[in-house]
């Protein structure tokens, strides 16, 4: 967010909770898309009856595939507010004190 400045000054109580909202998302989408993709993955073996083989495989990859999942989207959606959050920095007035060009 803007308001710290690029000289190592602290962050505003806003950009805190900018912060602590985009990590509570980052991570309740990423248990989102790991508990699908698990789903997808090992419910059949869970619900039906399979050869052993197709239900050692269906449970393996779920429980192998689920984490990546997860831990590409934490990363993924964190990176992107970095990214974003950088852009928004770089747009803002060069002189100490002002927050918006019309102040």
């Amino acid at each position: 967010m803007s308001s710290h400045n690029g000289y190592g000054g602290r962050r505003t109580q806003a950009d805190r909770d900018a912060i602590t909202v985009e990590i509570g998302y980052a991570l309740f989408s990423a248990v989102f898309a790991a508990a699908v993709l698990f789903g997808a993955l090992a419910g059949p073996a869970l619900l039906f009856e399979l050869p052993d083989t197709a239900e050692k495989l269906s449970l393996r990859s779920g429980l192998a595939l689920a984490p990546v999942v997860f831990l590409a989207r934490v990363v993924s959606v964190l990176l992107r507010f970095r990214a974003d959050t950088r852009l928004r920095t770089d747009a803002q007035p060069s002189q100490p004190g002002r927050t918006s060009p019309d102040s």
